[in-house]
């Protein structure tokens, strides 16, 4: 119990070395698994936001064809009033006023 035994000692060591090594080979595989892991939560997180980049691209277009679409109508309309103005102007150089509209 006291003393020494030089076999056993070493025999300990090396159960103790091959523990540690056993140890350190189950991090690795631990580390390698978290790793692929992230990797394919990084993957998918690319893909989702290529994804919502197209969506929020298709939007942006949409609304500049909206945007295109309702300067294009504004003008139509000044255009309109314009054209009915000088009409009405014309109407009234030639004797036309309100009074003369008759109501049904």
């Amino acid at each position: 119990c006291g003393k020494h035994d030089a076999d056993a000692s070493e025999e300990m060591e090396k159960s103790l070395t091959d523990l540690l090594l056993e140890e350190l080979k189950l991090q690795e595989v631990v580390a390698l698994d978290r790793e692929r892991h992230s990797q394919v939560a990084t993957i998918e997180a690319k893909k989702l936001s290529a994804h919502y980049q197209k969506e929020a691209e298709k939007c942006n277009a949409g609304m500049e064809t909206c945007e295109e679409a309702r300067e294009r109508a504004e003008a139509a309309l000044t255009a309109e009033k314009e054209l009915s103005l000088m009409w009405e102007n014309r109407a009234r150089q030639l004797g036309w006023s309100e009074s003369d509209i008759i109501t049904m």
